[in-house]
């Protein structure tokens, strides 16, 4: 059996031109609206966040205000030291 010439690969043409990206495929208007699209998810993820973070501060103020009013709570957490309230 004989050996089998190796040809080196010519570079190619397509190498040379850059390709089409999917932003120069789409029309400015689609990717306005894909820009719009985007900016509206981020607005209400913020928003979405925003709300959790005020329903855990007022979830954690009312746990709070729960334990002020218990008496067995305020007396474990109280100072020990009653002389100073003489």
């Amino acid at each position: 059996m004989a050996k089998k010439k190796k040809i080196p690969n010519a570079p190619r043409a397509a190498k040379e031109e850059p390709q089409a990206t999917l932003k120069d495929l789409l029309s400015s208007e689609v990717l306005n609206k894909l820009k719009a699209q985007a900016d509206e998810l981020k607005n209400e993820e913020a928003d979405r966040k925003e709300a959790e973070r005020k329903a855990a501060e007022e979830a954690r103020k009312a746990e709070q205000k729960r334990l002020d009013n218990d008496f067995g709570h305020l007396l474990e957490n109280s100072s020990q030291d009653w002389r100073k309230y003489k």
